[in-house]
């Protein structure tokens, strides 16, 4: 595994677990039916849907995202608006993979996702009909081919949106924005916008549940989220940051996580040095984390522990 991935100190056991109101098993089963059955329509009706012109292809987009993440049984409520159409870099904040069906219910986008995404079975499928755009993250060599791409679906007029912490944390740290990313703003001469997601419980407490970190497999995140009562997804559509107000793409990746981390109130945290890798991990692993951790980052907690391990779904 490439030493230059960024990680973070969360793991499933210290910061997934739910601390509200479980739904019977039953409920959870009819839930997952109810998702199989979007996803599978969402697979059959891509082709004409991607015929349509752009607004209504949005607003099909849009009602089938939150549609999905309400047959999860999770409830949304967007802050903001999300502005003109045109070429625009989206950057929120990343808790887990249910954070790409959220954040098109507010602003519909093309996706960029690590490569193991468009192998999955269906969801895979269905991600690259959708426009996503594809990074082997393991070849840092791959990176400025990956920005060039970026950018040029920013010029074509995609609204475009990027995970830069690289890694999934809780919701009670989070992760430095990486800097690459912001190239292709710039270099496309778009605005970037800001966005902070967060998922809570009825009382208002930040939810365990929808986090995706550390060695956490996908099926067991899929589960913990059917069985979860009451959780609410929060999406803040930050100002938009124009085009050439700052110079260069070290000081608009730090000025886009000012935005969000001043809106959270959660501060970022640096990421803790890698430990060498001790192994590589087989084909089967590729729906978790692939990089267990020996510690715990504690949802009570921002600080960092010793040790670390990385969720990155996209």
């Amino acid at each position: 595994m490439s030493a230059w991935l960024p990680t973070a100190p969360c793991t499933p056991t210290g910061c997934a677990t739910h601390e509200g109101r479980a739904a019977p098993v039953a409920h959870a089963v009819l839930r997952l039916a109810g998702v199989l059955a979007l996803v599978l329509a969402g697979v059959v009706g891509a082709p004409p849907v991607r015929l349509l012109p752009d607004r209504p292809r949005q607003a099909v987009i849009r009602a089938w995202c939150r549609a999905l993440v309400r047959a999860f049984g999770v409830r949304i409520t967007v802050h903001g608006s999300p502005g003109p159409d045109g070429g625009r870099l989206i950057v929120p904040n990343h808790i887990s993979w249910l954070d790409i069906p959220v954040v098109a219910c507010a602003v519909p986008s093309r996706m960029l996702a690590k490569g193991e995404i468009g192998r999955w079975p269906v969801l895979g499928r269905l991600a690259a009909r959708a426009g996503t755009l594809f990074i082997d993250r393991d070849r840092i060599r791959a990176l400025p081919a990956t920005v060039g791409t970026l950018a040029g679906a920013l010029r074509d007029g995609d609204r475009v949106t990027v995970f830069p912490e690289g890694s999934t944390w809780c919701g009670r740290g989070q992760g430095v924005f990486r800097r690459a990313a912001f190239q292709a703003a710039l270099d496309a001469g778009v605005p970037v916008q800001p966005v902070h997601l967060s998922y809570l419980l009825p009382d208002g407490r930040p939810a365990g549940a929808p986090a995706f970190v550390g060695d956490d497999p996908l099926t067991a995140s899929l589960w913990r989220i059917v069985r979860a009562r009451g959780l609410r997804a929060e999406i803040r559509l930050l100002p938009r940051i124009p085009p050439g107000r700052y110079p260069d793409r070290r000081a608009l990746a730090a000025a886009a996580q000012s935005a969000v981390t001043t809106s959270s109130g959660v501060p970022a945290v640096a990421y803790p040095p890698r430990e060498p890798a001790r192994t590589i991990p087989s084909a089967t692993d590729r729906d978790t984390a692939k990089r267990p951790s020996a510690s715990v980052h504690h949802c009570v907690s921002s600080r960092p522990a010793a040790a670390s391990s990385a969720r990155t779904p996209s």
